[in-house]
């Protein structure tokens, strides 16, 4: 999983960043560094893991281990679709004699899981002046505090972010990210509560494209995919975004929720259906037990994780990476049973 934040955007090089604050080499296993805040994070979906697995014996490729895989991969969140994919291949590997022992199965296992990740561009698009990005998703997931995570690495990349308080409903919600954009030193478009949307977000275009800023970053009200009069004004946003910018919005994140599980997925998809998802920011993962959320939500709706958040520090939020999330589920959870 990539610690440096200069490879996680598309359009900021190794070497405009060379002079930036970015993580070291050395911090990547340090005590509180990103993989350490990682496996922290996905220790309740690896405790999960273990209970269902104790009781299977790996040196005996039968039809009980590949049930026994199967149920913990649903109790996961996987999803049964995806699940039935993964254990299928793995099954179809072992007749063969492509899978031979305990350690084989491990690495078919963590593999086989991480190519079921869509497999698309991870990078977060920055590559215009300036990027437009649009956050999106269901109050409570945690959407306006990416934000100010983004912008602070954006800042410390040295570029310079503009954030925007599309959210004119949520009772406070403009104060949260004038409270974001102090801490990160960013400036904030905003008007009064209960304001036009369209017209805030309009604004900020405009004053990004005056100050030259480098990226913008626009909030949203927080929505229930069952709304459909606010979904249609988020079709609206979008619509004024492109009247000013034809090619924007760059990216489209939505933010989900990992401990809603399932219920996320639907958001998901009505979200999809409404605009254009291009990545998706799985939030509290540290929170859940079943972590194979992120799976679910990638595959079915053909989009890549592009960040994970394993807690409230500027540090928790990481951007993803298939292999390496399946490596901390797998390899750990089966060497401890």
């Amino acid at each position: 999983m990539a610690h440096d934040w200069s490879q996680v955007f598309r359009g900021i090089s190794p070497e405009a960043a060379a002079s930036a604050r970015v993580e070291s080499q050395a911090a990547e296993e340090k005590p509180g560094g990103w993989l350490t805040q990682l496996r922290e994070g996905l220790a309740k979906s690896r405790r999960a893991l273990q209970q269902q697995f104790a009781s299977v014996l790996f040196d005996r490729f039968d039809e009980e281990l590949w049930e026994t895989i199967e149920e913990a991969l649903i109790y996961a969140d996987v999803g049964v679709e995806t699940t039935a994919s993964i254990v299928a291949k793995l099954e179809a590997e072992a007749d063969a004699g492509l899978i031979k022992d305990r350690s084989g199965l491990i690495t078919r296992l963590r593999e086989i899981t991480a190519a079921h990740f869509c497999q698309d561009d991870p990078r977060i698009d920055v590559d215009h002046q300036p990027a437009v990005i649009l956050m999106v998703g269901v109050n409570g997931t945690g959407k306006t505090t990416t934000i100010g995570k983004i912008a602070w690495h954006l800042k410390e990349l040295g570029r310079e972010p503009l954030l925007v308080a599309g959210d004119t409903f949520r009772a406070a919600a403009v104060e949260q990210l004038v409270e974001w954009g102090r801490r990160v030193g960013c400036e904030v478009v905003h008007q009064e509560r209960g304001g036009d949307p369209g017209a805030v977000v309009y604004d900020g275009l405009v004053a990004a494209e005056a100050r030259k800023a480098d990226v913008v970053i626009i909030d949203t009200a927080g929505r229930l995919h069952t709304q459909v009069n606010l979904m249609k004004e988020l079709e609206k946003v979008v619509r004024v975004i492109k009247k000013r910018m034809p090619d924007a919005p760059h990216e489209c994140l939505l933010t989900i929720d990992a401990t809603t599980g399932q219920n996320g997925l639907i958001q998901a998809r009505m979200f999809k259906e409404a605009v254009n998802i291009t990545g998706v920011v799985l939030t509290k993962m540290d929170g859940t037990a079943k972590g194979g959320i992120a799976l679910a939500v990638s595959h079915d709706l053909g989009v890549p994780i592009k960040l994970i958040g394993t807690g409230e520090k500027l540090q928790s939020l990481q951007p993803f990476d298939p292999l390496t999330f399946a490596s901390l589920l797998f390899d750990e959870t089966l060497g401890r049973v």
